[in-house]
């Protein structure tokens, strides 16, 4: 038997290890702001790039793609190469791997804050990124299949196989969900519109939480748990089932995002059942992990590496079980849209995703560096103090989101609201925002903690690049199953058999619930009265996407008692036809906006956007003034209703040709409106005193724009809006 001679490629394992810690200390920075800005609304006002609308996808993206990305680079880097018996196929392309997704998440940095977005949740990058991102995933998923085809091991450990189905359904996720139409370097609009890009983005959304969060972190613990226990996983055959079942169940789940919405019943039925069935895999993953520590437990009370997993396996074990919960109609009608959602992802985020990372990382890096790790008692302060961030960052917000939803619910014997004023909510959780910020201060000072562990590891240990290893040659068998070879063995030696397999797996629930959706067009009645935007509207929309409105504010009323009493007639799949992105949202930390149009004079709209306090009391919405200065760009605008008409909005040529003339008419309007107001504020035109240099007359700025914008939504169907109360 030959023995061949090698070097692991530990190199490129520590470079995705330093940027894992770096941009998890500025994600969790980030959030941390975030959470402070529910208590100090106005803690950056006045600076466009630092509002919460701009800084809050900039967050969720540090935090999924930085963060938990690198983790997942770095150890799939590590434990493919040891699993596979081969350095990394090709050196070059781990490098483009590792500089690449840098220089993306750099660029994700700038834009995001200066309002480059799509508003399509965990997909806000624009165009450009979105081919970068697919051309880098092509680039890591070559250099891993390229290594499995020259590996010495000749089957495939369990990990390899949640790598793979990593690899081909993120990439069918994020291209199908990132079809858009370009109007510029850095605008686009989806080419799915309302009902149909809901869908295809929650179908996205669910399953970047189920292929990039869940599916890669479950290879690491298949590889990880055993190695830190120095034990054998629990069950082989419970591996298999776990993985097949998986990744068939999870990619029907994407619906219940969308339950009591316009999305088709058939639909949200299917997403209701299949998320259900999720319990099932998810649960026997996570008994697995904790079981193959049998006999190991004396080891994890003292070994910070394996108190990390544990928690880590628990909190993935909560939220797999809490979600398909959540997928049940009676208990979603009373999360959706409150702040149970935000502690519900945050036990995932925070403890599945960032303990198993901080543990793997205080497991690899003494190994990488040929030294023990500086400080235990560090990393069992970093674990008790995360561990109470944790504590105190989620039950807060599950006490926030049932207090919201038992106010919104509440009525007086006269049929009228409790709480009519939406404000009254959110007052009442004040001091449960104060103790997530309390508990997300923690978690940041934890990996703080773990920063300077590391840091100081690192300089007690040595710079080896390459370790040198061992392994016996690959020989050549039959290509069929040999006598006593199960299926699976056979399988687990045919990498290109498993891929396929693997994604057709993946592809059915996919093609079976968004095909009928886009091809069926009885699936979304259409409304005759539904028009599409002006010229006007369309860039107040636009203004609306870049500042991120979508973030706090729903646009989606459900069928129920409560909604229609507080914000009018429940919402309509045929409204949004012409709805390139949908701006459904996903919670409401203010009031929902369907059918804001006409409610409010202009001047109303005007003053809440410059000083939200100033018309709502108690408001926690920060201020915009800077859309009140700003001239509108109105350059591309018929480039923009172009771009539409590809996509099916009947724009006609006199449309567009005439686009400059109807928003001066419409501009001129809102602005006589303005200015007949009482109570319209002249102050705002402070600008015309420095000499009249830069002034902007009112019809040609922003705000304008966006108050067209609000005053049409909801406005195109007859409603009755003597059912609609005070949204404050």
């Amino acid at each position: 038997m030959e023995i061949q001679q090698f070097y692991y490629d530990n190199k490129i394992v520590k470079n995705f290890i330093y940027a894992t810690i770096l941009w998890g200390i500025v994600g969790m920075l980030i959030g941390l702001l975030l959470a402070f800005m529910f208590i100090f609304p106005n803690l950056t006002d006045g600076i466009s790039w630092l509002s919460f609308g701009r800084l809050r996808p900039l967050h969720t993206n540090a935090v999924i793609f930085a963060f938990v990305g690198n983790a997942i680079f770095a150890g799939v880097y590590y434990s493919s190469q040891r699993l596979l018996k081969a350095r990394m196929f090709s050196d070059l392309l781990s490098k483009i791997n590792f500089w690449g997704w840098q220089l993306l998440i750099v660029g994700a940095a700038i834009t995001l804050p200066l309002g480059y977005t799509t508003s399509k949740e965990y997909a806000e990058l624009e165009w450009p990124f979105d081919i970068a991102i697919a051309v880098l995933w092509v680039i890591f998923g070559w250099n891993l299949i390229g290594t499995i085809l020259k590996r010495r091991q000749r089957h495939m450990y369990v990990a390899i196989w949640f790598y793979l189905a990593t690899f081909v359904t993120v990439a069918v996720l994020h291209i199908f969900n990132s079809l858009e139409m370009p109007v510029s370097a850095l605008k686009s609009y989806s080419v799915y519109a309302g009902v149909q890009d809901a869908l295809v983005q929650w179908w996205y959304g669910h399953n970047a939480v189920a292929f990039f969060l869940t599916t890669p972190f479950l290879g690491l613990m298949y590889y990880f748990i055993p190695k830190a226990a120095n034990r054998p996983i629990y069950s082989y055959r419970l591996s298999i089932v776990h993985f097949w079942s998986l990744i068939f169940i999870y990619i029907w789940a994407g619906p219940h995002h969308l339950l009591y919405t316009s999305l088709p019943e058939w639909a949200q039925n299917l997403g209701v059942a299949f998320s259900v069935m999720l319990i099932m895999p998810s649960w026997g993953g996570m008994i697995n992990g904790l079981l193959t520590l049998r006999g190991a437990w004396d080891k994890v009370r003292t070994d910070p590496v394996l108190k990390f997993m544990v928690v880590a396996i628990t909190g993935y074990g909560m939220a797999t079980f809490e979600g398909p919960m959540l997928s049940l109609k009676t208990v979603n009608r009373m999360a959706h849209f409150t702040d149970w959602i935000i502690a519900h992802v945050h036990v995932g985020a925070l403890a599945w995703n960032g303990f198993l990372a901080f543990g793997m990382i205080y497991w690899l890096v003494p190994r990488l560096f040929k030294t023990r790790l500086y400080s235990t008692g560090l990393a069992n302060l970093h674990f008790w103090i995360g561990t109470l961030g944790i504590i105190l960052y989620a039950l807060p917000m599950y006490v926030a989101g049932f207090t919201q939803w038992a106010m919104w619910k509440q009525f007086n014997p006269d049929g009228t609201l409790v709480y009519g004023n939406f404000l009254e909510t959110v007052t009442e959780i004040i001091p449960m925002y104060w103790m997530r910020a309390i508990g997300g201060s923690l978690y940041v000072v934890g990996i703080l903690v773990l920063a300077y562990n590391i840091v100081l590891t690192i300089k007690n240990g040595s710079k080896v690049t390459d370790e040198l290893a061992e392994a016996a040659a690959l020989t050549r068998v039959s290509k069929r199953r040999v006598a006593g070879e199960g299926w699976h063995t056979w399988l687990e030696r045919k990498p290109i058999q498993l891929t396929i397999l693997a994604t057709i797996t993946i592809l059915i629930g996919g093609v079976i619930q968004i095909i009928p959706t886009l091809m069926v067009k009885s699936n979304i009645p259409t409304i005759t009265s539904v028009e599409p935007y002006t010229p006007l509207e369309l860039e107040g929309r636009d203004i609306y996407i870049r500042e991120g409105c979508v973030s706090c504010h729903s646009q989606m009323i459900r069928p129920f008692r409560d909604e229609v009493e507080r914000y009018g007639e429940y919402s309509k799949a045929g409204e949004f036809v012409y709805d390139h992105p949908f701006l459904w949202g996903s919670k409401r930390t203010g009031p929902d906006l369907h059918r804001i149009g006409k409610k409010y004079s202009d001047n109303w709209h005007l003053n809440h956007m410059y000083d939200p306090q100033s018309t709502s009391s108690g408001s926690i919405m920060p201020a915009y003034q800077w859309l009140v200065r700003n001239e509108l760009d109105k350059s591309q605008t018929e480039n923009k209703m172009k771009a539409m008409v590809k996509l099916g909005v009947p724009y006609s040529d006199e449309d567009i040709e005439g686009a400059q003339l109807s928003m001066a008419d419409q501009g001129e309007l809102i602005e006589k409106n303005l200015y007949d107001d009482p109570d319209f504020v002249t102050s705002y035109e402070a600008d015309k005193a420095n000499g009249g240099k830069d002034f902007v007359e009112m019809r040609n700025r922003e705000i304008v724009a966006l108050i067209a914008y609000l005053q049409r939504l909801g406005t195109d169907i007859k409603v009755d809006d003597s059912a609609m109360s005070n949204q404050n």
